[in-house]
């Protein structure tokens, strides 16, 4: 799989990056999304956390009257979260700390490389008890949710569809994303 811009370096990352450089892990729209300037970008898992639609969106993919799902991570016992992990100048954080608001919190996190070696990042993660959790629900009403709702930022099925298509270009399986668009597409 090919993830350009991917410059060759350390476990650190590209040897020519920044010091004031961090790492954010993408496990939603990030992987396909993303909107920033980015020093360098390599596949990441995440251990011990699963991607699930259990966020509510009021502010970019539906609206307060009818919100749509996006992704959030759950804690998971032997789960394994794969996405992308970018190396960005540290500003850049400000730019995500305004786009993943709605719920969102920057935490701390250390991801894989494919190669095993650790990297100290920084994730978004939507937590139970914010304004738009929505928590879990049968598959069948979470796909008819994301079906129906749009937003300023565009249709929730799209965010849905664009998911599944960065994690098949990863190489990843991912039996909640992919069972919510069979039944978005109604296969």
């Amino acid at each position: 799989m090919t993830l350009p811009p991917r410059p060759l370096g350390d476990a650190g990352g590209a040897p020519d990056a920044p010091e004031d450089s961090a790492w954010v892990f993408g496990y939603g729209s990030l992987i396909w999304r993303a909107d920033f300037p980015v020093i360098e970008r390599i596949p990441a898992r995440l251990h011990g956390w699963s991607r699930r639609f259990w966020q509510g969106s009021h502010d970019h993919r539906g609206t307060p009257e009818a919100p749509g799902r996006v992704l959030t991570l759950v804690r998971t016992s032997g789960a394994t979260c794969a996405g992308v992990a970018y190396r960005v100048r540290a500003k850049v954080l400000g730019h995500l700390d305004v786009r993943e608001q709605n719920g969102y919190q920057r935490s701390p996190v250390r991801l894989r490389r494919g190669d095993g070696t650790a990297i100290d990042a920084w994730i978004y993660i939507a937590e139970p008890g914010n304004p738009a959790w929505l928590g879990d629900a049968p598959a069948a009403a979470i796909a008819d949710q994301i079906r129906r709702a749009s937003g300023p930022s565009g249709r929730n099925a799209e965010y849905l569809l664009r998911l599944a298509a960065a994690l098949r270009e990863l190489g990843e399986d991912d039996p909640h994303v992919f069972e919510l668009e069979r039944l978005l597409l109604g296969r």
